[in-house]
């Protein structure tokens, strides 16, 4: 089977988005909820683990969460005031039910069930060496390499030995974390990944974002800060900061694209951003055009200020369906091509002899633009001209981000011109890494820091990549054994 959704396809995916709720009656029922809200952030898989006072349970299911967690026995089963849960899209470890979350493990103090979004880019080095010492893994996930980490931990508290696994892992995550004692929530020191709190009645609410909150009727509190572990206990919420404080660095992809336009991140509400980067590329990018067209459905808040921005007016010239399934047999090629136009559809009498800018997101692969291009012209534009609402994505992500390797990214092949070739559009622009950074109020420097994680488009990576750089030297090491040889 394969995806009838050609835009989907040539988009970062975000790995996943995780939800707790602690104190609240029935919390695996607000979890499915907080999940379905984050569902554009995980589809191969969903899960929840709830804790009685007594017992953990488990269900995890491949697919969405509709269909797998609408079942009131389902519910039923998963007991307790306490659970947390989460939605999967794979960046490391196969896609299987064994690497689904939340990880469970019966450890020396109990249950210990994790939820997990980003990517710890030393895990391999580590399972290397947990497995050296006896170690025995049952998942591909970086994931599960925590849990190891915290049951082989000298410390002594359940506390001490977590923290003890944090200190030794690279990358980015928030984490939420279930165990007898409470819920624990955290994020790495430098808040690449975004987690949040908030209050329902006498029940703390962890979520990914503020648009789960917003859905199961919790009131927004606070983010949690970059490097700080939130643990409720009893009803109680106490905070510690156990690393040495750094210059925070979150993702500026989750204003470009991950995060849903009704959510809030860092005080920024996510439509309004992407609408001042429309606007942002209408300045540096203007082009004489009849008609500015969102490709739905992550373009339409920075068309929508792209048109403000150039006084062009703004309409729905691709239509898309919201009835057709994501997947469905395709048994050759004639009827494969005939299934993109199932979901998504120029609006042919629209578009006839005019000339069209499309506004997207990104370009990752190219694939995609080309698609929408054929599409526009085969609907009789008279000139495609394609506009980007954020930088040349040239750089993999290493932080929880499924991205292609650097060799198939389109802007690590192409100049400008090579890519305005390669999806045989008449003008191609990107929004300058300035405008990105104006457009969140923030200035871009090359002689300071920067605020955010930006090296999808820069190669300037907060962190060390151990894997990576491990397998590079690897990669290398072969190649030059091959030309010896």
């Amino acid at each position: 089977m394969l995806t009838t959704n050609p835009f989907d396809d040539d988009h970062l995916h975000e790995e996943c988005g995780i939800f707790g709720a602690s104190g609240s009656e029935g919390a695996a029922a607000l979890v499915a909820l907080g999940l379905h809200a984050l569902q554009h952030r995980g589809q191969e898989a969903a899960g929840i683990t709830s804790f009685d006072g007594h017992d953990f349970h488990t269900h995890r299911a491949m697919g969405h969460v509709a269909g797998n967690f609408d079942r009131d026995d389902i519910i039923r089963a998963l007991a307790g005031e306490v659970a947390c849960g989460h939605v999967r899209y794979s960046t490391t470890g196969e896609t299987a039910l064994r690497n689904v979350q939340p990880l469970y493990a019966e450890l020396q103090s109990g249950g210990f069930a994790i939820a997990h979004n980003g990517n710890i880019s030393n895990a391999m080095r580590l399972r290397r060496e947990l497995v050296r010492r006896g170690s025995i893994f049952q998942s591909t996930s970086d994931t599960e390499t925590i849990i190891h980490l915290v049951a082989t931990s000298q410390y002594r508290t359940l506390l001490d030995k977590f923290i003890d696994a944090l200190k030794q892992i690279e990358g980015a995550y928030s984490l939420i974390v279930m165990t007898p004692e409470g819920m624990i929530a955290c994020r790495d020191p430098l808040g690449i990944r975004p987690l949040v709190m908030g209050r329902l009645g006498d029940a703390v609410i962890f979520a990914s974002e503020t648009v789960a909150l917003d859905v199961v009727g919790a009131e927004f509190e606070r983010s949690v800060e970059p490097g700080e572990l939130v643990i409720v206990q009893n009803g109680q919420v106490r905070s510690i900061r156990p690393f040495a404080k750094l210059a925070a660095r979150p993702c500026i992809f989750e204003w470009v694209y991950f995060s849903r336009p009704d959510s809030i991140v860092d005080d920024h509400s996510i439509y309004s951003v992407r609408k001042e980067i429309g606007a942002q590329l209408a300045i540096e990018s203007p082009v004489d055009a009849d008609l500015v067209i969102p490709v739905p459905d992550s373009g339409v808040p920075a068309a929508i200020g792209y048109a403000q921005q150039s006084g062009i007016p703004f309409e729905l010239g691709i239509i898309r369906s919201h009835y057709v399934g994501r997947t469905f047999i395709q048994p050759g090629d004639k009827v494969r091509h005939l299934g993109v136009k199932l979901k998504h559809n120029a609006n042919r009498a629209l578009i006839q002899g005019k000339k069209v800018i499309l506004v997207d997101d990104s370009i990752v692969r190219g694939t995609t633009s080309l698609k929408i291009v054929q599409m526009m012209r085969e609907a009789g534009a008279a000139e495609v001209h394609m506009r980007i609402a954020s930088p040349p994505t040239s750089h993999s992500c290493f932080y929880g981000v499924d991205t292609p390797e650097r060799a198939k990214l389109l802007a690590a092949k192409h100049d400008l011109g090579g890519m305005t070739d390669f999806i045989h559009a008449d003008s191609l622009a990107f929004v300058s890494i300035d405008g990105l950074y104006k457009a969140l109020g923030e200035s871009h420097r090359a002689d300071i820091r920067p605020k955010y994680c930006d090296a999808c488009f820069t190669g300037d990576y907060p962190t060390t990549l151990t894997d990576h750089d491990e397998s590079s030297s690897v990669d290398q090491f072969a190649i030059l054994a091959e030309r010896v040889n």
